[in-house]
């Protein structure tokens, strides 16, 4: 297995449905009857956007940018 990877998720119950969402992969979103299962659908969810292959046009760039940590810090996320 490979390295593992991070995904903030926004989760919160709302009447007899779990909803959720990752905060750092936009359009990962699940609505499910338990938490486990909610947390099981936004891993699906997330492998399978990060599985999709990025299509490739011959004038564009992909590259990375770098930023400063946020003031309120990692350490605040559980």
């Amino acid at each position: 297995m490979g390295e593992i990877m991070k995904f903030r998720a926004m989760i919160k119950q709302s009447d007899d449905w779990w909803i959720g969402w990752l905060v750092d992969l936009p359009g990962v979103n699940a609505q499910e009857k338990t938490r486990e299962e909610l947390l099981e659908s936004l891993k699906i969810g997330a492998e399978d956007l990060l599985s999709t292959a990025v299509p490739f046009e011959a004038e564009a760039q992909m590259t990375t940018i770098d930023i400063s940590a946020p003031e309120w810090g990692l350490e605040n996320v559980r």
